[in-house]
């Protein structure tokens, strides 16, 4: 399906561009979530028409992730769970108890953004995570998990 971006989207495109995908990646995902439409030639019409509207959008989604990252610049998250005496949680610390713990903090982040490159916590000391606000907009902090008996 050809479909026109209304966003930019990771491994995909830049917003304007008309790119092919799977019929299934189209309808489940990008066009219910509003980052593409159909390629029609009246849709075509109204992108264009509608354009500066949408880069004006985009530049402001970008500068608010922008601001964001720099906030998060160098910041360390200090979470505490319980834990064995070899170090091993109860469980594990996932995005959403990150997500958590910034909003604790008064950072509020959607726990989608948070990426956890090995997966869930599952041991008490320090790890890098990823938090992609936006495509253009990924910043590191540190999570330390401390363990309690």
């Amino acid at each position: 399906m050809q479909i026109i971006l209304l966003d930019k989207v990771v491994n995909l495109g830049n917003l304007g561009d008309v790119v092919r995908v799977k019929d299934g990646y189209a309808r489940n995902f990008l066009i219910p979530k509003g980052h593409a439409k159909r390629a029609t030639a009246a849709n075509l019409a109204e992108f264009e028409a509608r354009r500066a509207e949408l880069e004006r959008v985009a530049a402001e989604k970008l500068g608010v992730a922008q601001g964001l990252v720099a906030k998060l610049e160098g910041f360390t998250l200090t979470l505490n769970r319980k834990a064995g005496v070899d170090g091993r949680l109860f469980g594990s610390v996932t995005n959403a108890d990150i997500a958590d713990g910034l909003a604790a903090q008064g950072i509020a982040i959607e726990k989608s953004t948070v990426r956890l490159p090995n997966g869930p916590i599952k041991a008490v000391g320090e790890s890098e995570v990823s938090i992609a606000l936006h495509a253009d907009a990924v910043t590191t902090i540190k999570v330390v998990v401390q363990g309690e008996q």
